[in-house]
Parts: structure tokens; C-alpha cells; sequence
């Protein structure tokens, strides 16, 4: 028996197989079906809101990511997004606010598509845009109940983060933790974390105000050439939300040389340099361990989120910070 002894010291003297090392770039299991096109009727404002479903493989519920488009934008946007978070397991759900969507400048020549995206970006839309969210998350909670309903117990509804680009970005920080003048708050408290790709500050008032009591993960990401012609929104509006936030779980990417398109699925006319491929590597690599850490409650994405591997997939002049 003495022999048997021996055996079991050297196989507990053996380490174990190392465990393989966290990546967000990596592609999980493909989907098995194409993305669904549902439209939410929010009767209460006679309002239709599109959205685009892409559904993960597993078919055990999945933490919700929600997805604003910018101005002008529509359910189809963000592609390169939706597909990489939904093989990672999340469901993905693309809204489309009409009065600020792809309408805008389809409906009018080319000479007068400025004007009108400048008209579509009012106060009154970013007040239907906002309304939309909540509205969006009271449908999503019926169907993933509702029996023979392809949403039914797909969904987490207790996990929601809540994204999007540009006007999706204001849009995600009204919803999220943001405050408004005479202490106005517009968040929805199901909202667990948000990413806002070129966030900005509002016209009037001071960014402390506004983002000092944001209470949840947010990861903000812009780039030193994120410029809008639309409200002339600047570099430095961008880059002034991150020093108002308050310290834990706030995050923000600034890629070197990201003009606004550079979070957009493809580039836009007007665009003055050559999109860089690696921009699109760093947003899904840093976004997807966002969304681990904080929607999974991932340790081994937190830690990557926190550590120096962030460089591994930024280039050299790219800046990263966390507080």
C-alpha cells in the first residue's frame, strides 16, 4: 500500500492545468439564428419604437444590453457590436427612435440634410429617446414572460447595460445616473452599468452637478479627433465627463486620431483621415470586459478591466484610465 501512498504525493506535487487566460476578443458560440426585428407599441404615447434582437446561442437566460443609436442613426447600426456581445452570451437589443433616426435625412435632398439633423437633435427628441428606455425594458420584462414568444426566458432582466453612440450617448447618460438642472433625475434604477461612445457634457451648468452622484459602472469611450458638426459639440465637451464622475467602477478610452465615426460601423462623409482598424479592436476588447465584469460579475474580466493588459490591446498613444 506504501506504493499507492507515493502515487497520490506525486500527483498532488503535479500543478493543475493552467487555467486558460481571460480574453474579450474572443468569439464565443455563434448564434443560431439571425437577428429578430420586433416593434415595441408604447400605447401610453402612441409611440412605435423598432428594435433588433440578436440573441446568443445559449438559450439560459442572458444579461440585456440595450444600444442607442446617434442621430440619424437606426435599429441596423452597430453591427460589429451587437454581433461580438451576443456571442459572448448577452442578448442585444438595437433601439430606434424615430424623430431622430435614419428618417431625418432620408426624407430630404442632400443640401438640406444638415439643417435637418440640426433640427432633429431638440430638446423634444432627446426627451422621446429617453422615454423610449424605460419603455423598451417594460416590453422586453412582458415577452420574456409571455408563452411561445421568442424572448420568453431569454433574459436577465436583473443584468442591464445600457449603451450607445453620440445623441445614443446623451441619451445613455440621461438614463443612467446623469442629473438635470433643479435636481432632476431621468435614471432608471433597473440599469445595473452604461458604456456612452462620445459622451458630452451639457450646454448649461457644471459637469460636477450633473455627473457627481453617478452611482453605477460607467465606461466612457471618445477619441482626440471626436468632433460633431451637428451641435458643434468639441473635444474638450467629450473629455470633460470623466473627471466629473465620482471614483469606483468608472472607466474611459481615448483613441488617438477617432474622429466620431471611428464608434460607427463604418466611416462618414466629411471624415478627414483613414479609419484605423485597431479603433474597433480596443472598443470590443475593453467593452465586452466591461460587460463581464459588471453584468457576469466576471473576477477574471474585472481584473483584466483593472490591470496593465488593457495596453495589450491599444496602441501606443491611446489613453486609459480608471478611478
Amino acid at each position: 500500500m506504501r506504493w499507492l501512498c507515493w502515487v497520490a504525493v506525486l500527483l498532488l506535487a503535479i500543478p493543475n492545468q493552467a487555467k486558460a487566460e481571460y480574453d474579450p476578443l474572443k468569439v464565443g458560440e455563434k448564434p443560431t439564428q439571425a437577428p429578430i426585428n420586433l416593434d415595441i407599441n408604447d400605447s401610453k404615447r402612441s409611440r412605435k419604437i423598432p428594435i433588433k434582437v440578436y440573441l446568443p446561442a445559449s438559450r439560459e437566460a442572458a444579461p440585456v444590453v440595450l444600444f442607442s443609436h446617434g442621430l440619424g442613426g437606426s435599429r441596423d447600426n452597430g453591427q460589429y457590436v451587437a454581433k461580438h456581445w451576443s456571442s459572448r452570451g448577452y442578448v442585444v437589443v438595437m433601439m430606434q427612435h424615430l424623430g431622430s433616426d435614419e428618417s431625418v435625412w432620408k426624407s430630404t435632398g442632400l443640401g438640406q440634410r444638415l439643417a435637418a439633423m440640426k433640427t432633429a437633435a431638440s430638446a423634444e427628441n432627446f426627451r422621446l429617446r429617453v422615454q423610449d428606455v424605460p419603455a423598451v425594458i417594460d416590453q422586453l420584462t412582458q415577452w420574456n414572460q409571455t408563452t411561445g414568444h421568442p424572448l420568453e426566458k431569454r433574459m436577465d432582466l436583473k443584468k442591464i447595460g445600457m449603451s450607445g453612440h453620440s445623441f445614443g450617448a446623451v441619451t445613455t447618460q440621461a438614463v443612467s445616473g446623469q442629473r438635470f438642472p433643479l435636481g432632476v433625475s431621468l435614471t432608471d434604477p433597473r440599469i445595473t452599468a452604461a458604456l456612452a461612445m462620445s459622451p458630452s457634457t451639457p450646454k448649461a451648468g457644471n459637469p460636477n452637478t450633473a455627473f457627481g452622484s453617478v452611482s453605477i459602472p460607467w465606461l466612457l469611450m471618445t477619441g482626440t479627433n471626436d468632433t460633431s458638426p451637428i451641435n458643434d459639440t468639441t473635444v474638450e465637451s467629450r473629455m470633460a465627463v470623466y473627471p466629473a464622475l465620482p471614483k469606483g467602477s468608472k472607466y474611459e478610452l481615448v483613441l488617438e486620431g477617432a474622429e466620431h465615426s471611428a464608434f460607427s460601423d463604418r466611416g462618414l462623409l466629411g471624415d478627414r483621415a483613414k479609419r484605423n482598424p485597431n479603433h474597433h479592436r480596443a472598443i470590443l476588447a475593453l467593452s465586452t470586459a466591461f460587460w463581464d465584469a459588471y453584468l457576469t460579475g466576471s473576477p477574471e474580466a474585472r481584473a483584466w478591466l483593472d490591470s496593465d493588459k488593457v495596453r495589450t490591446v491599444l496602441e501606443t498613444k491611446d489613453r486609459w484610465q480608471r478611478k
